[in-house]
């Protein structure tokens, strides 16, 4: 559907109606302007938008029949190639919708199982977006993976009577098995170095945050690395990890991670949380915020909802108050009731307040690093 350029960007090659209906959600006009940021990081270009208010979902098209009607004379009008909910749909809404549209139905989900697809580049990265892919789609089966026969021969593969339907689905469950047993593998090398690292006491720490917070920025302003960072959603998806002397503290291994996001699809949730471990296992979460989104007691909510289906809901956390530079804030940090620096207001962009983001870390490690005293 997408194609990526040799730079890495985007290359809008679809136009998009795009459709969120309303059903009674506070925050309806920031997911709807969430899901245009995210139809354009896949490389789409929004053409339109249909929005209504409903009680409840319809069984068959999700939305009414009137708001199906005018959501595919817009799909005429503007000769758009997909519509794109900003809702999860079924599988037989999705073809319904699609037969009405006479075009592509896309969800929130598949949108973002997309852009992950997209993104990711390494081998871990790639084998967590397809078993997701897999899982989704097996679901939504409709005589569409004979590809995956030609890829195994063909002749022979079936067995007596077997349909085409039970032929993909038994082609797909053999492929998730093996992308479930490549992820364990990667697993356990993850495993071993952390051990390593935690036999030579070296500080962890892994960014986290939602999506676009500025965590890559952050990262290679920290480490003076070179990760990929950009003012769209989803930019990283592979953890990278460096490591970065802090005085006072010496060795710190400080790792980026994957951007959380509102309504994150559970099944990227479990095929990422080889990759999430790193984070669960950390010394030290810094919780990278926009400080300059109306949304962001919000996003830190839905990251914190995140940290705690992997785990790491108990880990100390420091929330990094990015982008302060937007605002015309100052630099500072804040200091919760046991004294302990609880935020740091930091501008990841132009390196104003690194240096408190320096101290932050100093102060957590001790507790760490600090050697016993003896007892005599």
């Amino acid at each position: 559907m997408l194609e990526a350029a040799p730079n890495g960007d985007c290359v809008i090659d679809d136009t998009a109606i795009l459709v969120a209906l309303d059903f009674g959600d506070p925050d309806a006009d920031e997911s709807l302007e969430e899901l245009r940021r995210l139809t354009e990081s896949a490389g789409v270009l929004p053409v339109g938008v249909i929005q209504g208010k409903r009680a409840r979902p319809d069984a068959a098209y999700f939305a009414g029949s009137g708001k199906v009607d005018e959501i595919a004379s817009a799909v005429r009008e503007k000769q758009a190639a997909v519509v794109i909910f900003n809702h999860d749909l079924s599988p037989a809404q999705q073809r319904n919708l699609e037969l009405q549209m006479k075009c592509r139905v896309v969800d929130r989900t598949s949108l973002i199982l997309d852009i992950f697809a997209q993104r990711a580049q390494s081998h871990a990265g790639k084998v967590q977006v397809e078993l997701a892919q897999l899982e989704r789609l097996s679901t939504r089966l409709v005589r569409g993976w004979t590809h995956l026969e030609r890829q195994k021969g063909g002749v022979g593969l079936r067995g007596p009577g077997e349909t085409q339907l039970e032929t993909d689905r038994r082609l797909i469950g053999k492929r998730v098995k093996s992308l479930k047993e490549r992820l364990v593998k990667l697993g356990r090398q993850r495993q071993t170095q952390r051990r390593a690292r935690a036999r030579n006491a070296v500080f962890s720490v892994s960014i986290v945050g939602y999506t676009n917070a500025g965590k890559s920025t952050l990262f290679n302003r920290l480490t003076h690395a070179n990760a990929f960072a950009a003012d769209q959603l989803f930019a990283t998806l592979d953890t990278t990890s460096r490591r970065v002397f802090i005085p006072e503290v010496g060795q710190v291994v400080v790792s980026d991670t994957v951007g959380f996001i509102k309504q994150l699809p559970h099944g990227l949730v479990e095929a990422f949380r080889a990759t999430l471990e790193e984070a669960a296992q950390a010394d030290l979460l810094l919780h990278v915020v926009d400080a300059s989104s109306a949304m962001r007691d919000q996003q830190i909510e839905q990251v914190n909802i995140v940290l705690a289906e992997i785990g790491a809901a108990h880990l100390p956390q420091i929330l990094i108050m990015n982008k302060i530079d937007n605002v015309n804030l100052l630099p500072r940090v804040d200091r919760d009731e046991y004294g302990k620096i609880s935020r740091v207001w930091v501008s990841a962009a132009t390196g104003v307040g690194m240096d408190l983001l320096r101290l932050a870390l100093s102060e957590a490690s001790q507790p760490i690093t600090a050697q016993p005293e003896l007892v005599l």
